[in-house]
């Protein structure tokens, strides 16, 4: 589990990176006009999407802690139960 939240932590960052990268662009750089409309436009809708999957990464990592704790408790519940069986 450990793993997976790492990795998708690492994306999250990643893609954080990218969105400010991206936002930065300057499209007065190519010149002409239209052209500068266009890379404008395709910046934002770039930056839009990689927002969306930045959250949606975030999300699946605050998951993957739901999942991870969910499982230590049953684990902890089952050494329990396995314990006062034994015992009992």
């Amino acid at each position: 589990m450990e793993d997976l939240r790492k990795t998708f932590s690492t994306i999250t960052r990643r893609m954080e990176n990218v969105r400010k990268v991206i936002g930065g662009a300057d499209g007065d750089a190519v010149g002409d006009g239209k052209l500068v409309d266009e890379v404008h436009d395709f910046a934002d809708e770039w930056k839009y999407g990689i927002t969306q999957i930045g959250e949606t990464t975030a999300a699946t990592v605050d998951m993957i802690d739901e999942i991870a704790t969910k499982f230590d408790e049953l684990d902890k519940d089952l050494m329990e139960t396995l314990t006062e069986a034994k015992a009992g």
